[in-house]
């Protein structure tokens, strides 16, 4: 059995993020969260105001076996816009900002490397922010397989399942089967 490993990813609201991971072979477990604020067990209300200075992200764990973490960062770019700065779409504020926190030096490096590669797509500069992975907060159980769970609701058709199709479009053999 392969050691597992763990990325750490904000880009947006994290029920998007978290339901696109789902579906990516290779991926054991995706879990909704909060990281890189200041303040201990943040929760979404102290999140959504801005207060905590954490973002939403999703900690993946992932066979590197099965899937790389430079496979992993280039669905990260296909599903968000890293060149906007705090917001995603309609979703405004420090806690939507795109961010890579890194576990370990292998991965800061490879995740600098596709940053620069990344870049030459874009017009506009990207402010995606890599630092060290802080301390991360699962949030509430209601927020865990958001999108499974509530498919029919206005922000899962319009917002998310968009981003799943992107994604499938353009990783489809890396799609769970």
């Amino acid at each position: 059995m392969a050691v597992l490993e763990k990325a750490l990813l904000g880009g947006g609201c994290f029920w998007c993020i978290e339901a696109v991971y789902a579906r990516v072979q290779g991926v054991e477990r995706v879990r909704s969260g909060y990281a890189g604020g200041k303040r201990p067990n943040p929760t979404y209300e102290s999140v959504c105001t801005g207060v905590s200075g954490h973002a939403e992200v999703v900690e993946i764990t992932f066979d590197p076996t099965r899937i790389s973490y430079d496979t992993l960062l280039s669905i990260f770019w296909t599903i968000h816009n890293p060149t906007t700065l705090n917001a995603q779409g309609a979703d405004k504020g420090t806690q939507y900002r795109s961010v890579i926190y890194y576990y370990e030096e292998k991965q800061k490096a490879c995740a600098l490397l596709s940053i620069q590669e990344e870049q030459k797509r874009w017009e506009d500069p990207m402010v995606t922010e890599l630092s060290e992975a802080p301390d991360f907060f699962e949030a509430e159980k209601y927020h865990q397989n958001y999108y499974d769970n509530h498919r029919m609701q206005g922000y899962c058709q319009m917002v998310i399942q968009p981003k799943i199709v992107k994604f499938m479009k353009k990783f489809e053999a890396n799609m769970k089967k």
